[in-house]
């Protein structure tokens, strides 16, 4: 599943006396993002950092940057930060949709659905999250196919559980029934007795 990854090349200017300084690091750690350089490009990062901690410009791009690196966990914590601390729709929907990224490329796909759903609540015209998350639905959907078989094999349980024979009975039934059975073989038993009796009393004719 190919997987689409945003990047912020964005310039928020807060504070007039450090704004230059920030600018010139987040442009060259642009310029070495841009040229896959990304131990670079996170180095820019950190400094424009370093001058202003609350840049969300830098924070984004050294998300990003770490990302790249496979630096999965320290992205995924700064990220999580501008989703939870930012007001800006706009920052929040690529900080999601970033941490959707990062989860699809671990195949925790689940995961990854509900940060694109998430993206798309907070910006619906994302056409990269709704194309990652229609591709994450697709793999989804390989990974746990319906399982025929198994519905299949529950049927047939559910229909030898309605064959199968009743349960035993009690033995004050059994023995009800035993003597019956003894009954009918006395009156039986009778009968043959008496048929026997009348055969015998009848002679034959002389001739």
């Amino acid at each position: 599943m190919r997987i689409l990854l945003s990047i912020f090349f964005l310039v928020i200017v807060d504070n007039p006396v450090q704004s230059q300084q920030e600018n010139k690091n987040i442009d060259a750690g642009n310029n070495y993002y841009r040229n896959q350089e990304y131990d670079k490009a996170g180095a820019e990062y950190q400094k424009a950092l370093q001058d202003n901690p609350a840049n969300k410009v830098a924070k984004f791009n050294l998300a990003n940057a770490w990302i790249r690196q496979s630096k999965l966990g320290d992205a995924d914590k700064l990220l999580s930060e501008l989703n939870v601390k930012e007001n800006n729709n706009e920052i929040r929907s690529k900080s999601t949709y970033n941490q959707g990224v990062m989860l699809s490329q671990q195949k925790k796909l689940e995961e990854s659905i509900e940060l694109y759903k998430e993206t798309l609540r907070l910006n619906p015209d994302d056409k990269e999250a709704r194309e990652n998350l229609q591709k994450a639905l697709l793999e989804l959907k390989k990974k746990n196919p319906p399982k025929k078989q198994e519905d299949k094999k529950k049927k047939d349980q559910q229909q030898q559980q309605k064959q199968q024979p009743k349960p035993k009975i009690s033995q004050k039934e059994a023995q009800e029934q035993l003597k019956l059975l003894e009954q009918k073989e006395k009156d039986i038993q009778q009968r043959l007795q008496k048929n026997n009796s009348q055969a015998g009393g009848s002679q034959p004719k002389d001739w």
